[in-house]
């Protein structure tokens, strides 16, 4: 008989808090509804007393979620527990995480000492608990935190009423040996343990992220917290790809059992990948272009007398054909919708037809249109608005000189055109965008990479801009590398504008505001 591991998705919290990362509210209600379909048990949707936007966006998933319990995480005092609760109590499940840092260094930001801190995880608890009757709550920075105040602190929140414990190793400093033992030993020596849930979030700064999650679990937790394709702060969190699979995969010697449909694993990492900015390593366990490759002679020959040889679980189980088969110039929308469908990509009679113009448009620049070009063709602007549009782009460049950038942009729906130099035709696209709409954003990121193999594939280019504390990647496909660049800083620039807006404040600098540029 194997044990029940719930996963804990915070893709929408802990994930999003990735500089460039930020989603917008229309790109979390996709992510959450993906996660609940897929079978996550808890989503922890977001921060609610962050921002307006935050408290909107949790609030409207708590009321669409269908299977899925919806959390919102509070810090340990009653006006941020209230707010959390005004968030998610429109669920049919709802959670209220709360938490307090209760390591030396953590009880040092509040200046508490160890019976002031045992108060308010007492007493915050408590409200909580009176609010809803699915409470969690955590003890950052748990793995630095001395055994004896750990243990009181446990025994204090679950004391209170806490229905779930989560043990976290916020700065990834844990080991697999000691994630294990210090559940186990909270659970052999906290009074009422075994009537609660101790879940486990670990992260990835020494790589151990999901070796001590999967131990914890060994010493006795239940519930996994976890994020897509590992997204988070630093070196990210625990990759609920990796778990789930790894319990998927190792039955014999990690016997448990979630109830995710990793059939879906494919689909939501390419989206997540997409709304967040953030490509996944081509290298990447289970998710990555290079999962199911095989180069190496030795490799192909085994796979092509055994796939099990190299294999040690197959692409159809996390949503992949197995195959990657092209389509060409001849191929119809039948054929497709088809593919996409495979792909993981619902699509509309009116999205097909947009789609499809665009595939033929490739088509008849590539012979072959492979699978990830499909998927570099539907992430092109995907969740940005349209206030500003790339509409031509000529560029002349050699070894005589600075390079010439032609182009014209619609802005506000008005047509603006300009000639620029720079060093280089990407410095002189970026140049032509700066010129006719002029911002403050700074370029932190620039990425190029090529989908597919081959002098006439198509380059992927992500492009991350900084303006006032604010963060937006933009992403962009076109077998023209420069197309491709300038394509993805309009669209890191229209979700800059969609920051703005967010947050009810014009898109204003050196005089020009967005919303006059183009009159």
């Amino acid at each position: 008989m194997t044990d029940r591991v719930y996963i804990f998705d915070t893709t929408l919290r802990d994930g999003e808090q990735s500089p460039g990362a930020t989603m917008t509210h229309s790109e979390k209600l996709e992510i959450a509804a993906m996660l609940d379909d897929m079978g996550v048990d808890i989503i922890e949707a977001g921060f609610p007393i962050a921002s307006e936007g935050d408290f909107a966006a949790v609030s409207d998933i708590a009321r669409l979620s269908k299977n899925s319990v919806i959390c919102g995480l509070s810090r340990a005092n009653f006006k941020d527990i209230d707010r959390c609760w005004e968030a998610v109590k429109h669920a049919a499940r709802p959670r209220i995480h709360t938490f307090i840092g209760t390591s030396p260094l953590h009880r040092a930001i509040p200046n508490l000492d160890m019976d002031q801190m045992a108060e308010r995880i007492h007493d915050c608890v408590t409200h909580a608990r009176n609010l809803c009757d699915n409470v969690q709550w955590s003890s950052m920075d748990a793995t630095r935190t001395e055994w004896e105040f750990l243990k009181r602190t446990v025994d204090i929140a679950i004391k209170a009423g806490a229905t779930t414990i989560n043990i976290p190793d916020t700065v990834g400093y844990t080991a697999p040996v000691e994630s294990a033992d210090l559940i186990r030993r909270l659970i052999a020596e906290v009074d009422g343990a075994d009537e609660v849930i101790f879940a486990t979030h670990c992260h990835n700064d020494l790589g151990l992220a999901t070796a001590n999650s999967l131990a914890a679990v060994a010493g006795g937790a239940r519930q996994i917290e976890c994020t897509i394709n590992g997204l988070g702060e630093r070196a990210g969190n625990t990759a609920l790809e990796e778990v789930v699979m790894a319990m998927k995969v190792r039955q014999d010697i990690i016997p448990y059992e979630t109830r995710i449909d990793t059939r879906k694993i494919m689909a939501i990492s390419r989206r997540v990948a997409t709304v967040s900015g953030f490509p996944v390593q081509f290298n990447k366990a289970i998710v990555g272009k290079n999962a199911f490759a095989h180069e190496s002679g030795i490799h192909q020959d085994g796979m092509l007398k055994n796939r099990e040889t190299f294999e040690v679980m197959r692409p159809e189980d996390v949503g992949l054909s197995g195959t990657s088969l092209p389509l060409g110039k001849h191929s119809g929308r039948a054929a497709l919708r088809a593919k996409l469908d495979e792909l993981g990509y619902e699509v509309g009679d009116n999205q097909l037809k947009d789609v499809f113009v665009r595939f033929k448009e490739l088509a008849d620049r590539k012979k072959e249109v492979f699978d990830d070009d499909l998927i570099a063709l539907m992430r092109i602007n995907e969740g940005a608005e349209d206030h500003l549009k790339l509409t031509d782009l000529r560029v002349v460049c050699g070894t005589g000189g600075p390079a010439e950038a032609q182009m014209k942009m619609l802005i506000g729906g008005a047509s603006k055109e300009v000639t620029t130099r720079g060093d280089g035709p990407v410095d002189a696209a970026f140049n032509a965008v700066k010129s006719l709409f002029p911002h403050g954003g700074r370029l932190q990121l620039y990425q190029v990479n090529a989908v597919t193999e081959g002098t006439d594939a198509q380059a992927t280019v992500s492009v991350r801009l900084e303006e006032d504390g604010r963060i937006a990647t933009g992403q962009s496909a076109d077998t023209d590398t420069v197309v491709a660049s300038a394509k993805a800083y309009v669209n890191a620039l229209n979700r800059l504008i969609v920051r703005r807006e967010q947050t009810g404040v014009d898109y204003d600098t050196k005089g020009v505001s967005y919303k006059d540029a183009g009159a």
